[in-house]
């Protein structure tokens, strides 16, 4: 497993640049709400840890997975434009191919996303066996995955294709 001795909340902020004049978009999943809520913890708590303004974080929520898609696209489009796009959600496999279908189509709509789109959309898309993997990856053992996808968002701040 590829964070079973790795924390994912960890980061050296002096090695990061400020995200002070920066604008995000926090888009998260209401599915798997106690592990969205988490991951949306992890990534608020590291953008202003790491320097931005609360009010240059815009939050847009969306019923499941599926829809980060949609959601993405619409923050692209807020006014004044936002410099990074993170997208929160959580799958968790189940007894029919459900999982393996949504995962693949989230993964690749933020891939076209990231294709199309003038701004980077990170992808903080948990996809586990079991929730209590979920769990870990969202503030448990292995830290927070919002954690390392907010570090991720504010690295990619400003790159013009």
């Amino acid at each position: 497993m590829a964070t079973a001795n790795k924390n994912l909340s960890e980061y050296d902020k002096s090695r990061l640049p400020s995200a002070f004049s920066f604008r995000f978009a926090l888009v998260r999943a209401q599915w798997n709400d106690q592990v969205t809520s988490g991951l949306y913890k992890g990534a608020y708590d590291t953008l202003i840890d790491l320097g931005a303004k609360p009010e240059n974080i815009v939050t847009i929520e969306v019923p499941g997975s599926m829809e980060l898609i949609y959601g993405c696209r619409q923050a692209a489009a807020i006014e004044p434009k936002v410099d990074a796009i993170i997208a929160i959600g959580c799958l968790v496999k189940g007894e029919t191919m459900h999982f393996e279908f949504v995962s693949m189509a989230v993964y690749h709509g933020l891939s076209q996303l990231n294709l199309t789109l003038q701004v980077p959309v990170i992808a903080c898309v948990l996809t586990d066996n079991n929730i209590e993997q979920s769990l870990a990856r969202s503030g448990g053992v292995h830290g927070n995955k919002g954690v390392e996808a907010a570090v991720t968002a504010l690295l990619m701040c400003g790159r013009k294709v």
